[in-house]
């Protein structure tokens, strides 16, 4: 056994690990309210006020998707508006926009009337339930193109990215020390068989 080796993935393993912790427990105490649905209900929204004379790119009727959220950022930042920007719904007819905006625990509502470069603001607090819920299910596979568009919401993805990597880098590196140590061999032998039969044995009642 190279000593040198197993020194480094050691000092690795116990680092990154505690490192990478924190988010883990984010997305495993998250996964109780998804599976659950512990979500306790979002308290009443409170009094809307009004934000005006708003900048309103003149564009906005010709845009869709993410432009269209890049170029309804200064508008919300005019408003005092911050959060990551949801499914946009535009009402043609009395020329505005309905625009939903979330950071974990916080849902506001903006309704941008676009003649009067006004904007009427609702606040609803969904809870630290719902917070971890969010986080957990951000990022996502859905609306790819529209999602991330907050500066923090972007930097949670790319946490997300490297506990993925990183986990997987504690696996493996937790296999190879097991391997090396002779005396504990035989018990975690047995636990990763028991592991691999009990996700085999639910994946095979999912499947049939």
């Amino acid at each position: 056994m190279n000593k040198v080796l197993y020194r480094v993935l050691r000092d690795l393993h116990l680092y990154l690990g505690l490192f990478v912790s924190p988010f883990v427990l984010v997305f495993a105490f998250s996964v109780f309210f998804l599976v659950h649905a512990w979500l306790p209900k979002a308290s009443p929204a409170g009094a809307a006020r009004v934000a005006t004379d708003l900048v309103v790119d003149p564009r906005l009727e010709q845009l869709s998707g993410r432009p269209l959220i890049d170029a309804l950022r200064p508008t919300l930042d005019g408003a005092g508006v911050r959060g990551e920007v949801g499914w946009v719904q535009h009402v043609a007819s009395e020329k505005r926009y309905i625009i939903p905006v979330s950071v974990p625990g916080l849902i506001t509502t903006v309704v941008l009337d676009v003649e009067k470069r006004q904007a009427s603001i609702e606040e609803r607090n969904t809870g630290l339930a719902d917070a971890l819920v969010m986080l957990h299910k951000s990022p996502g596979p859905h609306l790819v193109g529209m999602r991330m568009n907050w500066g923090f919401m972007r930097v949670w993805w790319w946490l997300s990215d490297a506990t993925v990597y990183l986990l997987l880098f504690t696996t493996v590196s937790g296999i190879y020390l097991w391997y090396v140590l002779r005396a504990d061999r035989k018990p975690g032998l047995v636990l990763l068989i028991a592991g691999a039969v009990s996700f085999l044995s639910i994946v095979y009642a999912l499947i049939y």
